[in-house]
């Protein structure tokens, strides 16, 4: 049986804090894991206005913030590895936090500087989990698939809602296939910001708003949810297409979540095709007025698992990606990402950079 223990990182585009955990997984016939420790650190004000402010930087600002960030990452993981008592890590993956994601430029960005982190740590790390897919014609996204088809083999979907509602499932062909379905915590919080609250704790604001039919129509008629093929969303659509929407109408903050999250659970249940159990994870799984919304429309059963898988189900997940990549398989599915191959992605960092040889 192979055993590695790991830490994975995750940071999500919600801005909620940095999802740290110590696993242990394993392969005998199947994958097995287990997580030890895990802990989310909540973002300080000032790496929370530094990440929102980045989409804007230059490349050489955004240069100094992947180091600077890299530094943040490795000393947050030093003082959880001491916290815990830590003695046996064969590697940290760690996902960095996304500025840019442009897959259809040929381009994506995430900071978090493994070098610096593997330096700062002296442990190996493993980062930068898209850009090689990307290169291979991929959207980069999502990644989390491959380890729902490994690890939670046991439901017919595996439903993430974060900054965004992913889905992943098996075709008929029984390939899986996952995707983006909308912007959800990104465009939910972004208005209960303006309350001057973090988030709509359990949907209750959204609970007492209405839902602007007009707005509604006009979200559910946007060409992104048209097109079939693998896709992906970023913060710049958010920016472009949906803020600029939802803000054409003078609602009050509260009819915005009710009809936003109409629109989120109308989008969830076009993509639940067959009778089945559906795993939800991500911080919207706590939103109980969304997740009563969707039970109410969905023929199929909304299964929510235990706080810890909810917390913590995507850095596992990348934890998993750095053991596939690790063993050197397959960690990034083609049928997921539309890339032109099934591949083994992310960048592997040591202690120290390799010497150079000298030339004789």
């Amino acid at each position: 049986m192979k055993t590695q223990y790991s830490i994975g990182l995750m940071s999500g585009t919600s801005l909620d804090g940095v999802d740290l955990v110590y696993t242990k997984i394993s392969f005998d016939t199947q994958y097995n894991f287990k997580i030890i420790h895990s802990e989310t650190i909540p973002y300080p004000k000032y790496w929370e206005e530094e990440l929102k402010k980045a989409f804007y930087y230059s490349k050489g600002k955004l240069n100094d913030l992947d180091e600077s960030y890299g530094i943040y990452l490795a000393e947050l993981i030093n003082t959880f590895i001491i916290k815990n008592n830590i003695k046996t890590i064969d590697f940290i993956a760690s996902h960095g936090h996304t500025i840019h994601h442009k897959p259809e430029e040929g381009y994506t960005l995430q900071i978090g500087n493994g070098q610096v982190i593997a330096s700062k740590t002296g442990i190996k790390t493993i980062c930068d989990f898209r850009s090689q897919d990307v290169a291979l014609g991929g959207q980069g996204a999502p990644l989390v698939p491959i380890g729902d088809q490994l690890l939670f083999q046991e439901y017919e979907y595996c439903l993430n809602l974060g900054g965004f509602a992913n889905i992943s499932f098996a075709n008929e062909q029984q390939e899986r296939i996952a995707f983006d379905i909308c912007p959800t915590n990104i465009v939910l919080n972004h208005y209960t910001n303006k309350l001057g609250l973090a988030y709509d704790d359990k949907g209750k604001i959204a609970q007492s708003g209405t839902v602007n039919t007009a707005l509604l129509e006009e979200l559910n008629k946007l060409p992104f949810y048209k097109d079939d093929k693998p896709k992906s969303l970023g913060f710049e659509y958010v920016e472009a297409v949906i803020i600029p929407l939802i803000d054409s109408y003078s609602l009050t903050i509260k009819d915005v979540l009710a009809t936003y999250v109409k629109h989120i659970v109308m989008q969830i249940d076009a993509k639940l095709k067959q009778n089945g159990t559906v795993l939800v994870t991500g911080g919207g799984a706590f939103n109980t007025f969304l997740i009563t919304a969707l039970q109410a429309i969905s023929k199929n059963k909304i299964h929510i698992p235990n706080k810890r898988i909810i917390d913590y189900k995507e850095a596992l997940i990348f934890a998993f990606l750095g053991f596939l990549r690790n063993e050197n398989q397959v960690n990034c599915l083609k049928t997921v990402t539309g890339a032109t191959k099934d591949h083994s992605s992310g960048i592997v960092f040591y202690q120290s950079r390799p010497k150079r040889l000298k030339k004789s």
